[in-house]
């Protein structure tokens, strides 16, 4: 058997392919890793109207009110009503509230679904604070079931001292549900 020898020219190619190798192995990471870097993105700035999570409401109100409404939609594909149960809400700003959804599954059998939320403006979204939400786990509806689901969230008083936010008196929160697939009942 013939060796081939190495010659400065193959070394390089080697250099360059090993090169391009890791290139794509770290694209094809970061591509799997964009998802959840991108929604600690939006959770940290409250980007693109993403509402940020809280333990509880500030000890401390301010002396303005706003007006939250309340959206709800449902995946083409998902066989619920969903809407909210009052469709406004007077807040004064940092004090914790309470809203209510509601949901019925239509369909002869028991179907999950998970709800994705925003508000709007855009803007307000590092000011919306929940400190419980449907929208953090999976909700489980048998075949007809209605149910109530709790949102429970203050507006930060921070959000008059934005020269970007400190003109909004009205937010917009909404949801759309989609079904969860690996987690519906067989018919």
């Amino acid at each position: 058997m013939q060796r081939i020898p190495v010659t400065p020219d193959s070394a390089k190619n080697r250099k360059v392919a090993l090169l391009f190798a890791t290139l794509v192995v770290a694209m094809v990471g970061l591509a799997y890793a964009s998802v959840p870097l991108y929604r600690m993105f939006c959770q940290a700035t409250g980007f693109g109207g993403t509402t940020q999570r809280a333990e509880s409401a500030p000890e401390k109100t301010v002396d303005r009110r706003m007006t939250i409404r309340f959206d709800a939609n449902t995946a083409p594909s998902l066989p619920w009503i969903f809407e909210p149960v009052q469709r406004s809400l007077g807040v004064k700003v940092g004090e914790e509230n309470f809203a209510y959804y509601r949901a019925t599954n239509t369909s002869d059998h028991t179907i999950a679904g998970t709800a994705v939320f925003n508000v709007t403006p855009d803007t307000a979204g590092a000011y919306f604070n929940k400190i419980q939400c449907f929208c953090f786990t999976e909700q489980t509806l048998k075949a007809g079931e209605t149910v109530d689901m709790p949102v429970v969230f203050f507006v930060d008083p921070k959000i008059k001292d934005d020269p970007d936010t400190r003109d909004i008196d009205e937010i917009t929160l909404s949801y759309t549900f989609y079904p969860v697939e690996t987690h519906t009942a067989a018919r």
